[in-house]
């Protein structure tokens, strides 16, 4: 509703006749002002509108950035984050702000922007506490004067809405809606006493003691928590005000939600009507069970800013008015056995008795009464985005699906909000103080460390850095400290990393991770004690007080009863079932079907597939839809989906299709996702269900260093190094083989392609994933009939086992030869170390070979991909390792120095050779590799000791 009030106003007497502000001081004709001048408090945007009015125009428009993903052949575009950008046109100039995560960012940037090129400067708000008082005063007087009925401040609708409530009530304006909706008295109320930011009792005493000082324009009603004028308005401003909101519309209907007080007791949903001629908060008190709006408080705003949702609920029966006008008020006398948990927990302030959650109020752009529904599956996604792991969930809207990944790999492989990011929605949505990063840095061949100011964002939120001091040109490895503060500074959480990392962004935003994975920790177990929640963040490098923590996250174990989704149950595939006729996999817990491909996603590539899941009953086969998508994208190895469906996924080929079921997990995961919750509650409460799965894997990108060294060899240096291992295998007579770091078995896979000598094959890896790729995809291979096709070979076991190469196990001990190709990379380079000592001293092959990337030849490989990788331009120059996961590569001198080392000590003879390019050729092979021969042909005896789990077996005789 718009209408022009001061056209009214011309044609009628002051509705504030008798009172004036002098110097800022209210007074009567012949009184001494009461409230001394008032300080002002504007924002960016509120400066403009003081001087421009209307004529001031905002026009904010989405900008949708495409992110560089530094791959290529990815699977599905990928959109950077949505941004906004604010262009402001005034009367002298027009204005175009940065962009922002947020539309009302954008617009205070124009402002501000304006202000800077019209030469008005912003004084800084830093009042006394007797100049705060005066001020709490005046802006009391500004809300009560006439002229505020006619703004656009969401609280003048409160007022114009207030003058339809009948008898005493009329133009009575409830305490806690005046401290709610307007931030510029919960602002000067923390000048008064600090506390008024976390306890919303002492900003309405503060309110009520200021307005105790206006009696001659303001006063309380009848021990009620309202303030009206003491002179009502005219009959003729009231009645063109009531006529105007009257033919506004027609009643309304909200959906809200019902949180009762029992968490035993579930949420519900309920349908207010608002007259048109009604006050809602009058509607809402009644639904709470009390007589008018007074009695109701108030939350701050709930989930998203822009939809005004909120808490409301009863203010304490024993909360007299005498007892809130105390300077110190608190409810700690109170009693607790109404304490509602749920409702607490979401506003971040105690709230008794049973909470609606409603989405209603007046806002800024218009005068109409703002709207909009709440069901259950907002209640549940709301609870689900208090979780670390849940803000990723939703970011990817794969509730179901997703999972918070165990590593930060690179910013092309994240899907979904980044760590950073999540940590700071997760600060935000807890009442916390943004987090504070900060950045340190070694300096080449300089063990100092070097702070980096990180409290500076720029317009994307991200941070900006300055080092202290001019930079030397030279950048070393990256470590980012992280600290969370409560809204009253006290330290909640510092982290201090172990590791460093080459890029500042790769270590804040693993560092960030780090600390969201700890939180997810307790989030899924809010009943673990005290003292694991301390062990497991002692080894992660994380300090925190746990009084505070408690304190702050009290609420968790009454709420999250979530439990996690990564590992739900379901019974494991049977690999005796693989490969069954017509390309069938099949058993009670899944079944894959399609054409083998033969494309299949490996350790660091992306996998993209469209799922469907729904909830089944069983028996009765009553089928809900929850949830789908048409390209859900993941890294394997990085466990960013949930573990059955990665684990599925990494033994189909692409176009093949799987169906798997799944016991339920936490049903507010369910209810978040379901697009009819209320209909699948009632599902869940009347039966016995399970989520069943559809998915179908659409595409597979490979990872950054298999594209490199593809697109210069041919064939790939993967196959060469094969080739390489064969070579030595036929050449040795080797009828023993052990693949240390076997991974999914390629290396295996392709020794059966080969005609070799080799009767019994191990691998060893220590990922249980791996090994169950590997083992799907030897099965067929070591099953399959003879044929002239087929190369006649000797094999007659095949091992594969689940374990650390650094650990020895006797079973195989003395084997002909070991492999370990592109393995030690993968290690820090003491476990490296620790590797060759523990294979050359304790396993004792005849022949090892290994083989690692050549660090030098990385420039001549990233040109050739140049165009695909992520743009850093503090390292253009500088040639970057081959995979996010390699904790070092080594040059020709350093591989060189590693192994003789190694062959001196343990009586072993070496040699150096490689893939991919000459030995006689700058920068040499691409793929360095060191053959070590044991000169002693005789073996000792060893004692039994198996460390290693056997975790598939296959053997001819039983064919």
């Amino acid at each position: 509703m718009d209408f022009d009030l001061d056209e009214v106003l011309k044609t009628l007497p002051g509705g504030d006749e008798g009172l004036t502000l002098v110097d800022g001081g209210l007074m009567e004709s012949g009184m001494v002002p009461t409230v001394p001048a008032k300080k002002s408090l504007l924002t960016p945007k509120a400066i403009i509108h003081q001087k421009f009015g209307d004529k001031a125009c905002y026009k904010v428009e989405e900008v949708q950035e495409e992110t560089k993903t530094g791959c290529l052949g990815l699977a599905i575009p990928q959109k950077g984050p949505c941004l906004y950008r604010c262009t402001l046109q005034l009367p002298e100039l027009v204005v175009i702000s940065d962009t922002f995560k947020k539309k009302k960012d954008a617009e205070q940037s124009a402002a501000e922007k304006a202000l800077e090129k019209l030469c008005i400067h912003q004084k800084e708000y830093n009042p006394t506490v007797q100049e705060a008082w005066d001020d709490l005063g005046g802006r009391l007087f500004d809300l009560f004067a006439t002229e505020f009925l006619s703004s656009h401040h969401p609280l003048s609708g409160h007022f114009r809405a207030a003058l339809q409530r009948e008898g005493r009530l009329c133009g009575s304006v409830p305490i806690s809606v005046i401290a709610t909706y307007d931030a510029k008295i919960s602002t000067i109320c923390k000048y008064i006493n600090s506390e008024a930011e976390s306890n919303f009792l002492i900003v309405l005493s503060l309110v009520l003691r200021a307005a105790s000082k206006l009696d001659n324009l303001v006063t309380s009603v009848d021990e009620q928590l309202s303030l009206q004028r003491r002179n009502p308005l005219l009959p003729e401003i009231i009645h063109a005000l009531v006529d105007r909101e009257s033919r506004l519309s027609e009643s309304l209907s909200i959906e809200v939600i019902r949180i009762p007080s029992s968490v035993e007791k579930t949420v519900e949903p309920l349908v207010l009507t608002i007259s048109s001629n009604g006050y809602y908060v009058d509607v809402i008190a009644q639904e709470l069970g009390v007589n008018e709006a007074s009695k109701v408080f108030i939350s701050g705003t709930i989930g998203k800013a822009s939809s005004d949702m909120r808490l409301y609920y009863n203010a304490p029966e024993c909360l007299l008015m005498d007892q809130l006008s105390e300077p110190h008020v608190n409810l700690a006398s109170h009693d607790k056995g109404s304490l509602n948990a749920r409702a607490s927990y979401l506003s971040g302030q105690e709230v008794f008795g049973d909470a609606i959650l409603a989405a209603v109020g007046y806002s800024w752009k218009s005068s109409d009464l703002f709207h909009e529904d709440v069901s259950l599956r907002t209640y549940y996604r709301l609870l689900v985005h208090m979780m670390p792991s849940g803000v990723y969930k939703l970011s990817r809207e794969a509730i179901l699906a997703a999972e918070l990944p165990m590593a930060f790999t690179t910013r092309s492989n994240w899907k979904g909000s980044f760590p950073r990011e999540i940590l700071c929605t997760f600060c935000r949505v807890h009442r916390l103080s943004e987090p504070l990063f900060e950045s340190s840095i070694d300096l080449s061949g300089s063990c100092k460390k070097s702070k980096v100011q990180s409290v500076k964002k720029d317009t994307n939120g991200a941070p900006v850095t300055s080092s202290c001091g001019k930079s030397t040109g030279t950048i070393g490895d990256f470590k980012c400290e992280i600290k969370i503060f409560s809204k009253r500074q006290e330290l909640i959480l510092q982290y201090k990393p172990k590791e460093s990392y080459k890029k500042q962004t790769d270590a804040m935003q693993s560092s960030a991770l780090k600390v969201l994975l700890w939180l997810n920790t307790f989030f899924e177990n809010p009943d673990m004690t005290t003292e694991t929640l301390s062990s497991s963040a002692e080894k992660l490098g994380i300090q925190f007080s746990p009084d505070i923590f408690s304190k702050k996250f009290m609420f968790c174990q009454s709420v999250h009863k979530f439990g996690s989704t990564r590992h739900q149950s379901s019974k494991p595939i049977n690999y005796s079932c693989i490969n069954q006729p017509n390309n069938i996999v099949s058993d009670k817990a899944c079944s894959i079907c399609g054409d083998n491909s033969e494309i299949t996603p490996s350790n660091g590539s992306l996998a993209c597939v469209s799922y469907s899941i729904s909830l089944v009953t069983e028996g009765e086969f009553l089928k809900e839809h929850i949830e789908s998508s048409e390209a859900f994208e993941f890294e394997i190895g990085s466990e960013a989906a949930i573990s059955r469906l990665e684990a599925v996924v990494t033994q189909m080929s692409v176009g093949q299709s799987s169906f798997f079921n799944m016991e339920l997990p936490p049903q507010e995961f369910i209810l978040a996702a379901a697009g009819d919750s209320a209909a699948t509650q009632s599902l869940l409460s009347s039966r016995r269900c399970i989520l069943e799965y559809a998915v179908t894997l659409l595409q597979v990108t490979e990872p950054l260093e298999e594209r490199m060294e593809q697109a210069l060899f041919s064939p790939s240096l993967s196959k060469q190094r094969v080739e390489f291992a064969v070579q030595h295998i036929r050449e040795s007579r080797a009828a023993s083989l052990v693949d240390f770091g076997c991974g999914s078995g390629s290396l295996l896979d392709s020794l059966l392609d080969y005609s070799t000598s080799l009767e019994k094959i191990a691998g060893v890896d220590i990922s249980g994933k791996g090994l169950a790729r590997a083992a799907k995809t030897l099965h067929p291979k070591l099953n399959r009939n003879s044929s002239a096709e087929v190369p006649s070979n000797e094999t007659r076991s095949v091992l594969l086992y689940k374990g650390s190469v650094t650990n020895f196990d006797s079973r195989l001990y003395g084997f002909d030869i070991g492999t370990c190709l592109e393995v030690i990379e993968h290690m820090e380079e003491e476990d490296a170390s620790l590797f060759g000592e523990v294979v050359l001293k304790s396993f004792c092959p005849r022949i090892l070979i290994v083989s690692t990337p050549n660090y030098e030849y990385n420039s001549i490989l990233q040109k050739s991909t140049s165009s695909g990788q992520e743009d850093d331009p503090d390292e253009k120059n500088k040639p970057k390792f081959r995979n996010h996961d390699h904790k070092f590569e080594w040059t020709r001198a350093q591989f060189n120095h590693w192994a003789s080392d190694l062959a001196e000590r343990h009586n072993y003879d070496v040699e150096f050779s490689g893939v991919g390019g000459k030995a006689d050729v700058e920068p040499g092979f691409a793929s360095q590799i060191a053959i070590f021969r044991r000169r002693d042909s005789s073996l000792k005896n060893v004692e039994l000791e198996h460390h290693y789990e056997s975790i598939w077996e296959w053997s001819s005789d039983n064919m």
